[in-house]
This record gives structure tokens, C-alpha cells and sequence, in this order.
């Protein structure tokens, strides 16, 4: 079960997610209803609503989990070691020359049962 605090805590995450929702679609609205405004004015305005809802998602439980799975991810993404460009480059050619040599494999592979085909059923190919 859970208790009044969780209910409570719980009911308020929500409002604060509808919140973030109708700002989101207040943005999205501006941009269409403002449309004898600049592009640009449209644009910027639209990217700070959008910017505010994710701001107030944020302050949201789920929000708040959500924001830190981030942060994380991009902390583990700077602890990656990214390959050099020469060992992108050879890669990139064992790649390339293992699917030339597997098309080519492929390619005699249908000629070779085209024929055995023809074989069987005594038609001609085209």
C-alpha cells in the first residue's frame, strides 16, 4: 500500500507533468497562431517554450529520474574510447571488402542454382 506522502507526492508529479504538457502544446500553438511573425520570432519562441516545459518536466519525480539517466549516459559516453581515424579506416576497408567478396559469393551461388533450375525443368533461361 502506499502511504499518504507517496499519494500525495505522486498526485503532485503529476500536475507538475500535465504542466510541462500544456506548456509544451502552448508552444506549439504560439508557433501556428503566430504565423504573420518571422520564422525566426516563431522558431526562438517556440524553442523556449519548449525549453521551460522541459525545465518544469525536470521538477517532476519521473522528470527528475529521467534527467539523471542522462547525465549519466552522457558521463559514460566520456569514458568511452573512441577509435582513431586509422583504425576507423581499416575497419571501414575489412567491411567493405568482406561485402564485395560475400555479393560476389551470393552472385555465383543464383548463377550456379539458376542452372541447376534449368536443369531440372528443361526450360531455357530468359
Amino acid at each position: 500500500m502506499s502511504s499518504p506522502q507517496n499519494a500525495s507526492s505522486g498526485a503532485a508529479g503529476t500536475l507538475i507533468i500535465l504542466l510541462s504538457l500544456l506548456m509544451l502544446c502552448g508552444a506549439i500553438f504560439g508557433y501556428y497562431h503566430f504565423d504573420t511573425q518571422p520564422v525566426v520570432v516563431r522558431v526562438l519562441g517556440m524553442l523556449a517554450g519548449v525549453a521551460a516545459s522541459l525545465f518544469v518536466f525536470t521538477r517532476s519525480p519521473r522528470g527528475a529520474v529521467i534527467w539523471d539517466y542522462v547525465r549519466g549516459s552522457r558521463t559514460e559516453v566520456r569514458k568511452m574510447v573512441w577509435p582513431t581515424r586509422q583504425e576507423t579506416l581499416q575497419t571501414t576497408l575489412i567491411i567493405a571488402v568482406f561485402v564485395l567478396i560475400f555479393a560476389v559469393f551470393l552472385w555465383l551461388l543464383d548463377m550456379a542454382l539458376v542452372e541447376i533450375v534449368q536443369l531440372l525443368t528443361g526450360s531455357e533461361g530468359a
